[in-house]
């Protein structure tokens, strides 16, 4: 059934609309599915947007992905590398029991592992029960401090040290600090908790790691049904755009893009001025994952964009800023294989690349491009004739991609991406069709997991980060409380925030394993991006020599605010942040149902087809998540 985190979109399943239950009887389109009522046999064809799982189920708690040891998210990973290739249609129980047989597991604990991850498609359900650390060496936070810098410097080396020189080493700073060295074993069992294949890439480089960690390829995930093989790319758009207000030029944008393989379907993007990063890497996937008629609705666009659900394979770039833990652990955490894209390797990401020029060349067509080169571009001013701001692009974007580029002729395919998704997901004649992805229930949970966090105490007055202060009554339970396991340290929490809005913040209670919204202490500041405030604070410093407290710095926000709204008639970077504070607070709204538009033609003849169906008023996209 479709609970704890998943909407099981398959015949058979129990689901609720209209708060009445049904069961599906067929998967009619990409967008639709025939019910039956469950008790008066009644038969409906119905928006899957329509379609939930009842509100009695309680849906199961999980605790934040960075609160979990390394050891147990490596046990939890393991099991999860045995139950993923039984996660197929057709599976047989010969093949539990010989992939039972190979790890030395009873059948039942497989069957059982199989069970776990299906109702919520996340790897934290294969978390031993209780997620202890039975058997984790416990070491003095000092000791802990010192054998892990020791294993850093002389283990983590492609020098290939032994454990003997770690022990030594580790000897050697203790007796520094006049401290009692850990025995050997104990050093020893803390290297065999680390990750095996972050280990051996230190040790014996990333090759070799690959070779005998990562999935083979065209075994798993080959792009052989959609959302198999999905690929992220960045990309700097040639094309200037202008403020919002004065409608003088800005910059040009970037733009991040989700992209699967089987179809050449654009799953979800992200644009903005801001260079590409983790942040904005965890914006495109979780837009990819997540329905789009709030999207559409957002733009009054009555079309169709029928991608959700969650990729198997991800491949990414190697850049050390999307390579974090938060972007990994999220990945991890709904069964994600992540293929980082190797150095140099530009054939690697061939599909999305294409699509990009693509994109590039469609954009030559709009007035303010920039062409690829000086040579092209000839005397043509773009920023003279830039007209698009980055609202209009990304509406633009939209109607493009669900408009024109998925309905046309793809030439390596013979047929539209849409077309071909619709196959690969519903089947044709021939072939029956992988079927459609679960839809996740808990967005605000996803949107959460792709965010940056941070490690906070809760002090009389709130959680404090970057010197801004949050309150709410959820708090006054864990003021001053004391780490569990340093009775001296104050007790830390998981905390995550958006940094294009940080008037709120979410706080992970560990006794409710829920998140709560925590405003500002001084509900009276208003809303500010992160970088609104790095460049408050650099202008205090460089006044005050560094001292100031909240107050001093909301009213220089407030000043600073005033003179880029002087400043934005005469420079361009002042137009630029006031155009992405702009953007940053438009959101998205709850839609009303469309019947999907097929839309031949270019952007113009677009235009005239897809048009508003009424006005709505906007909300945060971020107002979901409070």
């Amino acid at each position: 059934m479709g609970d704890n985190g998943l909407l099981k979109l398959e015949v058979g399943e129990s689901v609720v609309y209209q708060n009445e239950r049904y069961f599906i009887r067929q998967v009619n389109s990409l967008n639709t599915v025939i019910l039956i009522h469950a008790e008066t046999g009644v038969i409906k064809e119905v928006s899957i947007s329509d379609v939930s799982v009842s509100k009695f189920e309680e849906p199961k708690k999980t605790d934040d992905l960075q609160r979990i040891s390394d050891n147990s998210w490596n046990q939890a990973m393991e099991r999860f590398d045995i139950v993923q290739p039984l996660l197929v249609a057709g599976r047989t129980r010969e093949m539990v029991e010989a992939r039972a047989k190979e790890f030395g597991i009873s059948t039942n604990t497989l069957y059982g592992w199989i069970k776990r991850f299906q109702e919520t498609g996340k790897v934290t359900d294969l978390l031993r029960e209780g997620r202890t650390d039975k058997g984790e060496p416990r070491l003095a936070p000092e000791i802990k401090e010192i054998v892990e810098t020791a294993i850093q410097t002389e283990y983590k080396t492609q020098q290939k040290k032994s454990v003997a020189k770690v022990c030594r080493e580790v000897e050697r700073l203790c007796r520094l600090k006049d401290l009692k060295p850990p025995h050997c074993n104990t050093i020893r069992n803390w290297i065999t908790k680390k990750n095996p294949k972050e280990m051996m890439a230190a040790r014996e480089g990333q090759k070799k790691a690959a070779e005998k960690y990562s999935a083979i390829r065209g075994k798993f995930p080959g792009a052989d049904w959609p959302l198999a093989y999905v690929q992220v790319d960045h990309t700097e758009l040639d094309i200037q755009l202008c403020d919002d207000h004065w409608r003088k030029p800005v910059g040009r944008p970037w733009i991040t893009v989700v992209f699967d393989v089987f179809s050449r379907m654009v799953l979800g993007f992200r644009v903005g001025f801001d260079a590409p990063s983790g942040l904005i890497t965890g914006l495109a996937i979780s837009h990819a994952i997540l329905p789009k008629e709030n999207w559409l609705a957002k733009y009054n666009i009555n079309g169709d964009w029928p991608c959700w659900g969650i990729p198997d394979g991800l491949h990414m770039d190697n850049a050390t800023e999307f390579r974090g833990k938060m972007i990994q652990r999220a990945c991890d955490q709904y069964g994600i294989n992540v293929d980082w894209r190797p150095v140099a390797r530009p054939n690697y990401g061939a599909h999305i690349e294409r699509y990009l020029g693509t994109l590039g060349e469609e954009l030559k067509g709009v007035s303010g491009a920039t062409f690829s080169g000086v040579k092209e571009k000839g005397d043509y001013d773009s920023e003279g004739n830039a007209v698009l701001t980055l609202s209009d692009l990304e509406e633009w974007l939209t109607v493009y991609i669900v408009g024109v580029y998925h309905n046309r002729v793809h030439s390596a395919l013979g047929m539209s991406p849409l077309f071909k998704y619709k196959e690969g997901l519903l089947g044709d004649d021939e072939n029956p069709g992988k079927g459609l992805p679960p839809k996740i229930l808990d967005e605000r949970r996803l949107r959460l997991d792709f965010l940056p966090y941070f490690q906070r105490t809760v002090q009389r007055t709130g959680v404090v980060i970057d010197e801004v202060v949050y309150f709410a009554d959820v708090l006054r339970v864990w003021v001053n409380s004391v780490d569990p396991d340093n009775p001296r340290a104050k007790r830390k929490f998981i905390v995550r925030r958006d940094p294009r809005d940080i008037s709120h913040i979410w706080f992970y209670d560990e006794l409710t394993e829920e998140y709560y919204s925590i405003p500002y202490r001084n509900t009276a500041y208003p809303a500010v991006s992160i970088w609104e405030l790095k460049a408050a604070q650099k202008r205090l410093k460089e006044q005050n020599q560094g001292k100031h407290d909240e107050h001093q710095l909301f009213e220089m926000l407030t000043r600073l605010r005033e003179i880029e709204e002087t400043a934005a008639m005469k420079t361009k970077s002042a137009r630029r942040s006031q155009a992405r504070k702009k953007h940053i607070s438009m959101q998205p709204i709850q839609p009303d149902i469309k019947k999907p538009v097929v839309i031949e033609g270019e952007y113009e003849k677009v235009k005239e087809v897809v048009k508003p169906k009424k006005t709505i008023r906007p909300f945060d996209d971020l107002d979901e998540m409070l």
